[in-house]
């Protein structure tokens, strides 16, 4: 299908270049609210590719940040559930570190004229050497307790990609969030922050992306 008010040539290079969606991780029916009518109800996985400014921290964000969730309305408000998020590390330029982006306990994907939506997350700390995705247990940047708070707003409005199955994009940006010091890394905090740039105040860190969601309905 045709990327809306998208040359043809460029919307058969964008729709062969999509990533595989999985959709093994949506929530099952028996996970739906007990008053939810499954014809309301849709499972979404969302790819996001991209770049953060965060600190000193200035990198592409190549391997896609994937978030499942299921939305759909109960007795007439809409609800959502959380699934997952899975990301790759980021390797840091110049340092030995990565970052792994990993959910911070909230999420609203409900949009309206101020924002596309927003969710919390934390970064974990990881050494680039040594065993594939190894992190440091603890070692965060945000945390449980104080994660970095995300409003995303449109950079890019919605396109529709396909219709069968119903895949859209769009490209987003949160610009409002602070960052904080590192956390759960002792010894290493106070050169870790060194390193890079923390804490960062609100208004000085950007990440934005460019968001594809493929979308499955329930019934």
């Amino acid at each position: 299908m045709l990327l809306l008010g998208t040359p043809p040539a460029q919307a058969t290079r964008q729709a062969t270049d999509l990533p595989e969606f999985d959709f093994s991780a949506c929530p099952t029916v028996d996970e739906l609210p007990a008053d939810a009518d499954a014809g309301t109800w849709r499972c979404e996985v969302m790819h996001a590719t991209g770049h953060l400014r965060m600190g000193a921290i200035d990198t592409p964000l190549a391997e896609p940040l994937t978030i499942t969730f299921a939305e759909g309305r109960v007795g007439g408000e809409f609800r959502q559930i959380f699934s997952e998020m899975t990301a790759a590390p980021i390797r840091l330029d110049r340092t030995p570190l990565t970052l792994t982006p990993q959910y911070g306990g909230y999420s609203d994907f409900l949009s309206d004229d101020t924002r596309r939506g927003e969710f919390d997350i934390k970064f974990a700390i990881g050494s680039a050497h040594g065993p594939k995705n190894r992190t440091w247990p603890g070692c965060t940047v945000g945390n449980d307790e104080d994660p970095i708070h995300l409003v995303l707003k449109d950079t890019e409005p919605t396109r529709v990609i396909s219709k069968d199955p119903l895949i859209v994009g769009f490209g987003t940006r949160a610009s409002e969030f602070a960052a904080p010091r590192t956390s759960g890394c002792r010894p290493l905090d106070h050169a870790l922050d060194r390193v890079l740039g923390l804490p960062s105040p609100a208004g000085t860190n950007t990440f934005d992306m460019d968001v594809t969601v493929a979308i499955k309905p329930y019934a």
